[in-house]
């Protein structure tokens, strides 16, 4: 089975070398790079099949000049390799449908490219929820018909939520990469986390969306191979084609 992973980082100086050995032992044939660098197109220059996302992320010099800032994602977008734009709003104190994003969502449309926003629970405190419930993504669907919008982490751990923005919402997407952290003995958390399992399972069956999931990790937060093992175990099999790289290659090209 063809497995691409749809959400990934690239922080420090070595790290494509160790993702792209770990994905080879784990049968990863391609990725997107999530950004968070610099905005400058040298920063942008990936190997293989991996392809990548220009970031607005917590790094706030993007804002001191916005024409700036969508004149250089204007530039990304016509790039073969970006996949799109990703947005984080938590980190930003922005909601998703803040004026300082329209702009973005115009460019997006223009080139048809999606936009990537995370949504769910934050890497660090000084981060706001509020601005990435799952919720958020609502208005800017309806608002934007002709972008397609991919909700990073499934909204974890609002599911109910990400489920039913997903039913309404036909151009909303999802992938589902960093529900788990670290080293993980898989059993043991289906044992121990049962209920949580249960509430992700069951409300991914109602978004009745497998055609809009994408497998992902939020590598190099996860060991992928125990990622590979644990969307396997949440996705039903017939829907693995789909979910682990054919709605990728739909979705980022």
């Amino acid at each position: 089975m063809e497995i691409i992973d749809s959400h990934i980082h690239i922080f420090l100086e070595g790290d494509e070398k160790r993702f792209l050995e770990e994905a080879s032992l784990s049968g990863v044939t391609g990725a997107v790079v999530m950004g968070n660098r610099s905005l400058a197109l040298k920063y942008h220059i990936y190997k293989g099949s991996m392809r990548y996302c220009a970031g607005l992320d917590s790094h706030t010099e993007w804002k001191a000049d916005l024409n700036k800032t969508y004149d250089l994602l204007e530039q990304h977008l016509k790039r073969d390799r970006c996949a799109g734009i990703k947005l984080y709003p938590g980190y930003n104190n922005h909601y998703a449908s803040d004026d300082i994003y329209r702009p973005i969502y115009e460019l997006a449309e223009r080139y048809k490219k999606p936009v990537a926003i995370h949504t769910g629970e934050t890497a660090f405190s000084q981060a706001q929820l509020k601005y990435c419930h799952p919720f958020t993504l609502d208005e800017v669907a309806a608002t934007f018909p002709g972008v397609t919008f991919v909700m990073c982490h499934f909204g974890n751990p609002w599911f109910v939520d990400a489920a039913a923005v997903m039913r309404k919402n036909n151009n909303v997407s999802a992938d589902l990469s960093g529900i788990l952290e670290g080293q993980i003995d898989i059993p043991a958390f289906f044992s121990e986390q049962a209920g949580y399992i249960g509430q992700m399972k069951t409300w991914l069956t109602y978004a009745g969306a497998y055609d809009r999931l994408m497998f992902g990790t939020d590598w190099p937060l996860v060991n992928i191979q125990d990622y590979i093992d644990f969307i396997s175990r949440i996705v039903p099999e017939k829907h693995h084609e789909a979910v682990f790289s054919g709605n990728a290659r739909r979705i980022y090209g």
